[in-house]
């Protein structure tokens, strides 16, 4: 039985923080909100897309103050790079120390929210390359410089190849179960 991603339930400090960089920076939209008596708290929703009620959803009451010692990062994927590119100005002015890096087949932008949870933010390229593997790329190149940069780097790599190669070949894997 196949599973598919849904979302992911932070526990927060500071909600109405956590709302409005959410909101306003990542762009999400707030889909429910209520009170769960039975445990003690209110429950936010957020999502972006119309068919799910949430991708992410806020619980407060957290008490450390440090990273997230569970989950490294969520990520999340963007059409292409004209969005990333608009998240990454989104996220100047915002004081996030954003780490850019090519896996070879993601350009992704790693940074923490406001309470220090990992999130990544990526496009994908045009090709697979075998992982682990990153590398980091330059922000201010253009997307023919980006592309052409990408595939000089990666080409050279294990299980270099198109996606749409990459993605028969796990096809013919998944039906052969």
């Amino acid at each position: 039985m196949p599973l598919s991603w849904s979302h992911v339930v932070l526990n927060v400090k500071d909600q109405d923080r956590m709302l409005d960089f959410y909101t306003r920076v990542l762009g999400f939209q707030v889909t429910d909100q209520g009170a769960v008596p039975e445990r003690g708290f209110e429950i936010t929703f957020l999502s972006q897309e119309a068919g799910e009620h949430h991708q992410i959803a806020f619980i407060p009451g957290r008490k450390d103050d440090g990273g997230s010692n569970s989950t490294a990062h969520m990520a999340f994927r963007v059409a292409g790079l004209k969005e990333l590119r608009g998240m990454i100005d989104g996220l100047k002015g915002e004081n996030v120390d954003m780490r850019p890096t090519s896996h070879g087949n993601t350009w992704s932008i790693y940074f923490q929210d406001l309470e220090k949870n990992g999130v990544e933010i990526f496009a994908d390229t045009p090709w697979h390359v075998q992982q682990p593997m990153g590398d980091v790329w330059d922000m201010d190149l253009d997307d023919d410089a980006l592309l052409a940069w990408t595939k000089e780097r990666f080409s050279s790599e294990p299980g270099f190849s198109t996606k749409a190669e990459f993605i028969a070949k796990r096809e013919k894997e998944v039906a052969e179960g």
